[in-house]
C-alpha cells in the first residue's frame, strides 16, 4: 500500500517527487513526506505531513524544499498513528533518510539494541529503526553506504522494500527489496527508483525489476545490483505508462483484460502481506495484533461475489483456524435481531467500499459489542475504510467490468492471510505458517497456469449458445465457487444458472436433468471427490450433459456424455482460488457466443450505493 519514490538527477528533482506521490496515491495512505539532499551544507532536509500528498506539495511550495537526490514516501500506519512524527522519510541525525515499505517484526529487539548504543527513538514506528541501525554500521565500520546497508538488512525479519540516501555520500542511492517490490527508472544521466512504475511514467519508459534479495546502488550515470555477494544484471524492460485500468489494450472486453491481470494483482496483494515463512499482521493496521489476540469468533458481511467470498473463508476458518465463523448477506443482516459471541471480529468486505447494504450493515454492527471491525475492500478512500477501526486493500487496481473477477480472488487471497493470521491464536505451528505461506506464494504461478485453458474454454463454449439453463455443482468449500461460476453466468450471458451442493442433487434438482440442461462441476482432489463422482454419475445416468472441471492429478476420464478439462494441481487451500478461473474464462466466452454486452450487462451497476 505504502508508495515509494526516489531520483538523482542532474536537474532539481522536488516536482518528479511529488508527481510521483500524487501517481500513487491510489495506494491507499495516511501521511506523506519527502527528503532532499542539501549540497552546501552536507545534510538532508526533510518535510512530512499527516494528510493528503496536496497537504505537503502546498508545505513544499512554502518552504522551497529543493535539491537534485531525493526520496519521498506515501504511508499507510502499520507501526504508530497517522501523525508528522511518524511519517517518512525517517532520519538519524541529519545525515541519513530511508523510506521503508513492509514490517520489520523483530524492529522491538532492534530499537533495545539501538538505545543502548545512544541513539534515540522519535517516532512509534518499526522504519526508524531501519535508519539507526544503517547508521550505527556506518559508523562502526567507517564503511560506504552500500556496505552499510548489506549489514544492517542481515538482521532484519520481515519484508522490506527500502531506499536510502547519505547527505554525507551524495552520489548515490541505495535501494533494496525482500517481499515488497522496488523497480528502478532508467534515464539519460539521472535515474530514478519506486515501488510501483506508474510513479515514474513522466519520466521514463524504461524500468529494471529488482528480484527478491537484490540491493542496487543508483547514481547519475550507473546501476550495480548484487544478489548476496554476488553481482548480477538484470533486464531493462519497456513499460508504457501503466495508467491502463481504463485501457482495454489488446483485449476485447475489460472483463477479460482483468482476469488476466490476476496473477499479477495477486502478487501485489501478498507483497508486504506475507514474509518467507510468515504472514506480516501489522498489514493489517496499527491495532491489529491487540484486536485479533481477543477474536473468539468471525462475524463476516458482504453481497454478491464478496458474500461467495466470505462463504469460502468460513471454510478455511473451521478447517486452519479451528474458529467459528458466520457470513451473512449484508442486505439480510441489519435487519435481524442479532445475537454477537464474545469475542467477535466484525469483517466486512466489498469491491468499492461504498455498497450500500454492507456500509448499513457496519453502522448497525457498531450498536453492538464487536472487538473490532475490520474492513477488506479495493479502494483506500472509501466509506468502508473510513469507517472501521482496522481495513486492509486488496490491490486489485480499478475493476471496470461489471462483473467482478480480479477482485474475487484478491478478496479471496486477503482472506486466506487472515484465517492464518487467526489461526496463529488457536495453535498453528511456525513451521505450518511456513507451509501455508510457501503454497500463497506459489499462487500468481498457478493462477496463470490456470489462464492457459483460455483456448479450450472458449471452444466449449460453442457448447452453449442455445442453452437457456445451466446448472453448477460443488461440495464442500467448492459450493460457494459453483455458486460464483453460477452468478458469472448469469450475469453476462443472461443464461439462468442456478448452483447446488451436489450432495443435495437428489433432494429435487435432479428433475431438472436432462439434455438440455448443462451440468457444470468443479473437481479438486479433495477428500470428497468419490461422493463428488457419485453425484455426477447421477446426472450422466439421466442422460445429462456434464462439463467438469477436474484436478489433472484425478485423471478424472470423460466419455460422450462429459466433457472433462483438467486444471493445474494445486494445493487444497489454494483450489477455491485456482478453480474460480476456468468458471470465470468460460462465462466471458458463452457471453461472448450469446452476443451480449460483457462489460455492462443489462440491469446492473459496478457499485451498488443505494439499498
Amino acid at each position: 500500500m505504502c508508495g515509494i519514490v526516489g531520483a538523482i538527477a542532474e536537474r532539481e528533482v522536488s516536482e518528479i517527487l511529488l508527481e510521483g506521490l500524487k501517481r500513487l496515491e491510489y495506494r491507499g495512505y495516511d501521511s506523506a513526506g519527502i527528503a532532499l539532499l542539501n549540497e552546501s551544507r552536507s545534510t538532508v532536509n526533510v518535510l512530512k505531513k499527516a494528510g493528503k500528498v496536496d497537504v505537503l506539495v502546498q508545505s513544499a511550495k512554502k518552504k522551497s524544499v529543493k535539491g537534485k537526490v531525493g526520496i519521498a514516501h506515501t504511508r499507510w500506519a502499520t507501526h504508530g498513528k497517522p501523525t508528522n512524527l511518524n511519517a517518512h522519510p525517517h532520519c538519524s541525525g541529519d545525515q541519513l533518510a530511508v523510506v521503508h515499505n513492509g514490517i520489520i517484526e523483530n524492529y522491538e529487539q532492534l530499537r533495545v539494541k539501538l538505545i543502548k548504543k545512544g541513539y534515540k527513538f522519535v517516532t512509534e514506528t518499526d522504519s526508524e529503526a531501519i535508519v539507526h541501525l544503517i547508521h550505527s554500521e556506518l559508523k562502526a565500520g567507517k564503511v560506504p553506504l552500500l556496505s552499510g546497508v548489506k549489514k544492517a538488512i542481515k538482521q532484519f525479519h520481515g519484508a522490506y522494500g527500502i531506499c536510502v540516501v547519505d547527505a554525507s555520500q551524495p552520489d548515490q542511492i541505495i535501494v533494496a527489496r525482500s517481499g515488497s517490490p522496488i523497480v528502478i527508472g532508467v534515464g539519460i544521466g539521472e535515474n530514478f527508483v519506486a515501488s510501483d512504475p506508474l510513479a515514474l511514467g513522466q519520466v521514463t519508459d524504461r524500468f529494471i525489476y529488482l528480484e527478491e534479495g537484490d540491493i542496487a546502488r543508483i547514481t547519475l550515470h550507473d546501476i550495480d545490483i548484487w544478489n548476496g555477494e554476488k553481482k548480477v544484471k538484470r533486464p531493462i524492460n519497456l513499460v508504457k505508462n501503466r495508467r491502463d485500468d481504463a485501457d482495454k489494450g489488446k483485449y476485447r472486453h475489460y472483463m477479460l483484460k482483468e482476469i488476466y491481470e490476476q496473477p499479477r494483482v495477486i502478487r501485489d496483494t501478498l507483497n508486504g502481506r506475507v514474509a518467507d515463512t510468515k504472514v506480516l499482521e501489522n498489514a493489517f493496521g496499527v491495532n491489529a495484533p491487540a484486536i485479533f489476540d481477543k477474536v473468539k469468533h468471525v462475524q463476516i458481511v458482504a453481497c454478491g461475489t464478496s458474500y461467495h467470498a466470505g462463504q469460502v473463508t468460513k471454510y478455511w476458518m473451521e478447517s486452519i483456524a479451528r474458529m467459528s465463523c458466520s457470513v451473512d448477506i449484508a442486505s439480510d443482516y441489519r435487519y435481524r435481531n442479532i445475537i454477537v459471541p464474545e469475542g467477535t471480529l466484525f469483517v466486512t468486505v466489498s469491491q468499492s467500499g461504498e455498497t450500500a447494504d454492507t456500509l448499513a450493515a457496519l453502522r448497525y454492527a457498531k450498536e453492538h459489542s464487536y472487538v473490532g471491525y475490520l474492513a477488506i475492500c479495493n479502494v483506500a478512500t472509501s466509506s468502508l475504510v473510513r469507517e472501521s477501526d482496522l481495513s486492509i486493500l486488496t490491490m486489485a487496481g480499478q475493476e471496470i467490468g461489471v462483473a467482478s473477477t480480479k477482485a474475487f480472488t484478491t478478496q479471496l487471497t486477503i482472506l486466506l492471510i487472515l484465517t492464518i493470521v487467526l489461526a496463529r491464536r488457536t495453535g498453528l505451528k511456525p513451521g505450518k505458517e511456513a507451509e501455508l505461506v510457501k503454497e500463497l506464494n506459489r499462487l500468481p504461478g498457478l493462477v496463470e497456469s490456470a489462464l492457459k485453458l483460455n483456448k479450450e474454454i472458449q471452444k466449449m463454449s460453442n457448447q452453449f449458445s442455445d442453452k437457456h439453463n445451466c446448472l453448477f455443482l460443488g461440495r464442500g468449500i467448492q459450493y460457494p465457487i459453483a455458486k460464483e461460476g453460477a452468478l458469472k453466468l448469469k450475469e453476462i450471458s443472461y443464461i439462468h444458472a442456478e448452483a447446488y451442493h451436489s450432495g443435495e442433487l437428489k433432494h429435487g434438482p435432479l428433475a431438472l436433468v436432462d439434455e438440455n440442461m448443462p451440468v457444470i462441476a468443479v473437481a479438486p482432489n479433495d477428500i470428497l471427490l468419490e461422493k463428488l463422482r457419485a453425484n455426477l454419475a447421477e446426472v450422466s445416468a439421466r442422460g445429462g450433459k456434464l462439463y467438469v472441471f477436474a484436478d489433472e492429478s484425478v485423471h478424472y476420464q470423460g466419455d460422450k456424455n462429459c466433457k472433462v478439462t483438467h486444471v493445474p494441481e494445486s494445493p487444497d487451500i489454494l483450489d477455491p482460488i485456482v478453480f474460480t478461473i476456468p468458471l470465470q474464462l468460460l462465462s466471458y466466452h458463452v457471453a461472448i457466443v450469446k452476443g451480449t454486452d460483457v462489460d455492462q450487462p443489462r440491469n446492473l451497476a459496478k457499485s451498488v450505493t443505494v439499498e
